[in-house]
């Protein structure tokens, strides 16, 4: 996290022209796991270990924006009352804005969101320039005008017990009372999911079932990320979107039924057909 006073994009090396990143959208219902896909991913390709301003893939969080709240709201928000999973709950203009500075290579700042207090904080995070970015949360599909950015759209898809139990853990060492996070649950989270999140799972090209359990899955993703890294990245523009003329470096080794599996405007379960229900 950075104070804005240090956030002036970083002198005469933000001049410098930077390859249009890969945008990647990772979605799914509460606690299905979206961000422990994303740490595997950075993990397996070896980026934790690179300082952050080196990084060549990023994972950015769509719970970076939500809307600042009024008192009223703010209120409501300590009790449990406000619905955190509605879009309106998210600043959709300033999501867009920032996405659409990534994608054509700039710096840019995140705003810091406290889970805790239910508010922005004052700093905000420098993102620089990278090959890749990931970014994850319950409603990034939701919005066509943000859907149609990302090259390449996965959905993580949990059982909604397991959902829940993680979010009551989670929610709990936060602070929050059980009776509390359970009628929020019941009120906002799984109606929200419903008619919001759940919907979006049909613009997914890739739905990984058991999100961080399937590493079939996540290692095929791994695979196809570091063939972007390897390749010309300046390929993989906005005009190349919706498959007109985009072509992979080459398929999954070993994969010949598999070389599909990424294809634009291809959904695929990446799931063993043993697996029950």
């Amino acid at each position: 996290r950075v104070h804005p006073a240090m956030a002036s994009a970083g002198g005469p090396d933000a001049e410098r022209p930077h390859p249009k990143p890969f945008l990647i959208g990772v979605s799914g219902g509460t606690a299905s796991g979206k961000s422990t896909v994303c740490e595997k991913i950075m993990e397996l390709l070896g980026q934790n270990e690179v300082e952050q301003r080196q990084r060549k893939v990023l994972i950015l969080s769509q719970d970076s924006f939500y809307k600042v709240l009024t008192a009223e709201q703010q209120a409501k928000a300590l009790k449990g009352q406000y619905n955190f999973d509605h879009p309106d709950a998210f600043d959709n203009e300033l999501m867009h804005s920032t996405l659409k500075n990534i994608v054509e290579g700039k710096t840019v700042e995140v705003p810091t969101y406290d889970f805790v207090t239910h508010s922005r904080l004052a700093e905000t995070t420098v993102v620089y320039p990278a090959d890749v970015v990931l970014f994850e949360g319950i409603l990034v599909f939701y919005s066509q005008d943000i859907r149609d950015m990302f090259h390449l759209r996965l959905f993580v898809d949990t059982d909604s017990d397991v959902r829940l139990s993680r979010r009551v853990l989670r929610d709990m060492k936060r602070g929050r009372d059980l009776e509390q996070i359970l009628t929020q649950y019941t009120t906002f989270v799984k109606p929200a999911f419903e008619e919001f999140c759940l919907p979006t799972k049909k613009y997914a090209d890739v739905i990984i079932p058991r999100g961080v359990d399937n590493m079939v899955a996540i290692n095929l993703i791994v695979q196809h990320i570091q063939d972007i890294l390897n390749g010309d990245i300046c390929k993989w523009q906005r005009g190349a979107l919706n498959g007109h003329g985009r072509t992979y470096k080459r398929p999954f080794p070993e994969q010949a039924e598999s070389a599909a599996v990424l294809a634009a405007g291809k959904r695929s379960h990446l799931e063993s057909s043993s697996r029950p229900h």
